[in-house]
């Protein structure tokens, strides 16, 4: 008999991932054998002194970058046994970015821009479902403008909602409030927890801000390339 409860769906595990580089010295660990298993729906900050890791494992999770060793799966696709493109693809269908730098095409308008992803994808109204997540947040008055034309939160608007457009199961945001005054950032983040909400996303964030750390349902702690917590 049934017991009524849910047991969530992991949508993302990294299992004993490690990250070398080369450099004059010699070999640089920058990530050793890091276990980590996030939940559908999980919010999840990973938090850490500059240099610990933290961008090197949001990488590695996201398909951007693969493991010197180890093994990564998102959303069922062992992301680490597949090559540059099948990543991609991956990425493409379960993955949203917002990073501290916008990350905008500055040749394109901002409804251009939030177009972009379903258009690589080959999705049909795409400018329809652009224009409705540009109306999410709040930028239905800016649709045609360019990135050198919007503010600092509101391109960051324009990247969330190009972020959230696909509707991706896991949303990795880096550092997205780095760029932006105190006042602005609050807001970006109150927008980014909202639709990670309304949308049900997996949202995982690199951060230095604490108070953007408590407010995600569990934080991981790197240290020197290892989670110690």
């Amino acid at each position: 008999m049934s017991s009524g409860t849910t047991v969530p769906t992991t949508v993302l595990r990294a299992e004993k991932i490690s990250r070398q580089v080369s450099s004059p010295e010699g070999t640089l660990t920058i990530l050793e054998e890091v276990d980590l298993a996030i939940a559908a729906g999980e919010t999840l900050a990973i938090v850490g002194a500059s240099g610990a890791g933290k961008s090197t494992l949001l990488a590695l999770l996201a398909g951007l970058d693969e493991p010197s060793s180890g093994r990564i799966w998102l959303n069922g696709a062992e992301i680490s046994a597949l090559n540059e493109d099948g990543r991609a693809a991956v990425r493409a269908r379960h993955v949203g970015f917002v990073f501290q730098s916008f990350h905008l095409v500055p040749s394109l308008t901002a409804i251009e821009n939030v177009m972009l992803p379903l258009e690589l994808a080959g999705q049909p109204n795409a400018r329809d479902a652009a224009r409705d997540v540009l109306s999410r947040v709040s930028l239905s008055h800016r649709l045609g403008h360019y990135p050198r034309q919007l503010s600092g939160g509101e391109q960051q608007r324009v990247a969330i909602a190009r972020a959230f457009v696909t509707r991706p199961a896991v949303l990795f945001a880096d550092e997205p409030t780095g760029n932006l005054d105190a006042a602005t950032g609050e807001r970006i983040i109150e927008l980014l927890f909202d639709l990670n909400r309304e949308a049900q996303t997996t949202l995982v964030i690199v951060t230095h801000d604490q108070a953007i750390a408590q407010r995600c349902g569990r934080i991981v702690r790197i240290e020197a390339g290892r989670v110690v917590a």
